[in-house]
């Protein structure tokens, strides 16, 4: 796996949550399993950070050498992930989470995927350091 499909991986992850925190509500928390919000407000501010990276990523992603503006790249993308998964990890292992079944599901997948996605990420890195 090259740099441009792992960076348009990551997007993807990133856009999709985004997006679902954009469209938050205690209706999708419930349907999806998670915790419900009292307030839509934090969700959705930090739907809209997360759909802003997405939008880096890919940026960076079709980026050249030539080009004037710069995305998001891997170390930063590496930051994200390792920083929102150890949190989302706490919480599952030590938060006194009581979710449905569905709910655990989908935030064990989530987690996985961040930790996968950053694995390859500084794998890649690593890769080009010794060339």
């Amino acid at each position: 796996m090259n740099k441009k499909v792992t960076l348009l991986i990551d997007a993807c992850i990133n856009l999709a949550l985004g997006a679902l925190l954009l469209a938050f509500s205690p209706r999708l928390a419930g349907i999806l399993g998670v915790p419900p919000s009292d307030n839509r407000f934090y969700p959705n501010i930090l739907g809209a950070v997360l759909f802003g990276i997405g939008i880096a990523l890919i940026i960076e992603a079709y980026r050249t050498r030539n080009d004037r503006f710069t995305g998001l790249g891997l170390v930063g993308a590496i930051c994200i992930n390792i920083c929102g998964g150890l949190v989302l990890l706490l919480w599952l292992l030590c938060g006194g989470l009581n979710l449905p079944m569905r709910g655990s599901v989908f935030l064990w997948i989530l987690d996985i995927l961040l930790v996968a996605v950053s694995s390859v990420e500084l794998f890649l890195i690593l890769k080009e350091g010794r060339k």
